[in-house]
């Protein structure tokens, strides 16, 4: 299959929102299900491309994969970058799309744009514990666990923490 990544298109906005609440929903990401108060930031996707570049995965179909924020610079959307570092945040891919790569070719545009990006030496990230398929994405591009790093948005919601050296 025939994956292509490119930034996301306005109209795009709800439906790339929709899957990302889908993928935290169905995978039991969120302790309050559709009560949580994150599941509003997820959807809302304008915003998040407002403070970040946000990516997504499309087959050759132009059927909507997944999605992922870039944070080139550590700026107000980072949840843990510091100076010389980018982040990425909320990458998700339908769960009818798992397993083809797009959520790794996801991961791997992240590393080339923090490659791109001048002064940037490390990318890091969050996840939750139990996100194995993403933990071993990671694994297999050379992100390592900082768990000195490690953090918890609330305190029901422990998150794990990777970064991945640039030089």
């Amino acid at each position: 299959m025939d994956i292509t990544i490119r930034r996301i298109e306005p109209e795009e906005h709800t439906a790339l929102g929709e899957l990302t609440a889908r993928a935290y929903l169905d995978g039991g990401l969120l302790d309050l299900g559709e009560e949580d108060p994150y599941l509003e930031v997820l959807r809302d996707v304008a915003s998040r491309e407002a403070r970040a570049e946000v990516y997504v995965a499309v087959d050759e179909q132009g059927t909507l994969l997944g999605g992922v924020a870039f944070v080139p610079d550590g700026g107000p959307f980072a949840d843990i970058a510091g100076p010389g570092e980018a982040e990425f945040r909320m990458l998700a891919v339908d769960a009818k799309a798992r397993g083809r790569g797009a959520g790794e070719a996801l991961v791997r545009t992240c590393v080339e744009r923090a490659r791109a990006t001048a002064g940037c030496v490390r990318l890091v990230l969050s996840t939750q514990t139990v996100m194995y398929a993403a933990h071993r994405i990671y694994g297999r591009l050379g992100f390592v666990r900082t768990p000195d790093r490690d953090w918890s948005p609330i305190p029901a919601v422990p998150l794990l923490t990777y970064a991945l050296e640039l030089q």
